[in-house]
């Protein structure tokens, strides 16, 4: 029988009784992906897919310390499963004692559905939103707009074996919508996304609707200089320049003072104040409707992330507490060696503390400002202030005495999201958000709209 007919269960299991490492972890990966695609007001093409990937982590002891090898490889058969794994062992006693060793994770209860067979999405996830969105299809066209876009569901089951009695399972569902208006004539372009579970919440109907609202908003265009505006930034472009702090706050990395969390002299910047609003940033695999893995999942060493941690439990983490920076990213390793707590990453992050009020409350109560769309293309300029620079998509508009006034063009910016937390003068209600710029990697966001004075659009772009 072939690895792939196998259960993925059974794949790990015999992967470890085949291990002659002194320790070993395997990870199975089980991923099924449906998805459709339109254009102009007309689905183009759907279709579905799987996979299976197989890691084997093989640590060997030696005098100097653990060494660790890692080998990786998709649609493996049963007559290569004994290969991989001795590749894996050969990697390990080839390599230098690893400087993140830890011994392998124990004492974890097992998870009572490791023995099932892997979930999978399939097209029956899209069963009431095509139709929807065939709705929404003939309301644009007969609105003279058009649709642009994909909606994409994938299930991934990953199975964790240890030599150390580890037996650990989760089942992730990650789904994303994305929604561009057009008019006709190209000049006008809206775009609306949404991070969904299973596609069961999200409406094409009222996505539709409000980008026919920004494409109206679209027919007065503005030009405007670079210089410093007060802005209204949407959720979407709050996840995306906070999860790349997020993905900036590793540990060690401040501790050695290369990182805008690096404390002049020496140490980190735990325990100053970040902003004076009573924000708190979290994590928790646990948060209702944005559920992420439980346990630490490493298929490889590197920052902040161990594959000696493979197993471990993640709890409930504030990065932020009121304003306060609370945590930084560490694994066992990172934590032992720089003194900070053990707060490894967690696969979503919610900021909140702000006041009940939506968008569009806030819109009404900006006497001149911006209101952005999206952000695209962000890169680090410098990595001890954070500075980021990117652009800005789909729409930037003029507010003026509470109403939108025009589109604007757009602008590439420099800002440090460090930076902007604490000039940040007002955040709304906290929304579950789909990060545009991230969402290959990051979807699962909650996060308010802000407030900034003084949001720097360093140029024009004239770009889309």
């Amino acid at each position: 029988m072939s690895a792939r007919a196998s259960k993925p269960y059974e794949i790990v299991e015999r992967a470890l009784e085949l291990s002659r490492a002194d320790g070993c972890v395997v990870i199975a990966d089980e991923q099924s992906t449906a998805n459709l695609r339109w254009a102009g007001n007309a689905l183009t093409t759907n279709g579905v897919t799987r996979g299976r990937t197989l890691t084997v982590i093989a640590t060997v002891d030696g005098k100097e310390g653990t060494a660790a090898g890692v080998v990786s490889r998709s649609a493996v058969t049963a007559d290569e499963l004994e290969p991989l794994v001795r590749a894996a062992e050969a990697a390990a006693r080839g390599a230098a004692p690893a400087e993140d060793a830890q011994p392998l994770v124990t004492g974890v209860a097992a998870s009572p559905d490791f023995t099932d067979a892997p979930a999978e999405t399939s097209s029956a996830v899209f069963a009431d939103f095509a139709p929807a969105l065939g709705e929404a299809f003939a309301r644009a066209r007969a609105g003279g707009r058009e649709l642009y876009g994909f909606a994409n569901h994938e299930l991934t089951s990953s199975y964790v074996g240890t030599s150390t009695g580890v037996r650990l399972r989760h089942d992730q569902p990650n789904g994303t919508l994305e929604l561009n208006a057009k008019s006709p004539d190209r000049t006008r372009s809206a775009w609306a996304g949404r991070s969904t579970r299973d596609f069961k919440d999200v409406d094409p109907a009222a996505l539709d609707a409000e980008l026919a609202v920004r494409l109206g908003w679209a027919e007065r265009k503005i030009e405007l200089p670079a210089g410093r505006y007060e802005t209204l930034l949407p959720p979407t472009a709050v996840a995306d320049l906070l999860i790349y702090q997020m993905w900036s706050a590793s540990g060690r990395d401040a501790a050695e003072g290369r990182t805008v969390f690096s404390k002049p002299g020496g140490g980190t910047r735990i325990g100053e104040k970040l902003t004076d609003l009573p924000l708190t940033l979290r994590s928790d695999p646990n948060e209702p409707g944005l559920e992420a893995l439980p346990f630490a999942l490493a298929h490889a060493s590197g920052g902040d992330a161990s594959v000696f941690d493979n197993g471990l439990p993640l709890a409930p983490t504030e990065w932020i507490d009121r304003g306060e920076l609370k945590n930084l990213i560490t694994s066992r390793h990172t934590a032992g060696l720089t003194g900070l707590p053990l707060a490894p990453g967690v696969d979503n992050l919610i900021l909140e503390g702000g006041e009940d009020r939506s968008l569009s409350e806030m819109i009404a109560n900006t006497e001149r400002g911006l209101l952005l769309t999206c952000l695209w293309y962000i890169r680090e300029v410098d990595p001890a202030s954070l500075l980021l620079t990117g652009l800005t998509r789909d729409g930037v508009y003029l507010v003026e005495n509470g109403e939108v006034t025009g589109e604007v063009n757009n602008f590439r910016f420099n800002e440090s999201p460090v930076g902007l937390l604490g000039r940040i003068t007002e955040a709304g209600r906290t929304e579950r958000t789909l990060p545009r710029e991230w969402s290959d990697w990051f979807t699962r966001a909650a996060m308010p709209a802000v407030r900034v004075p003084d949001f720097n659009m360093s140029s024009v772009s004239r770009g889309v």
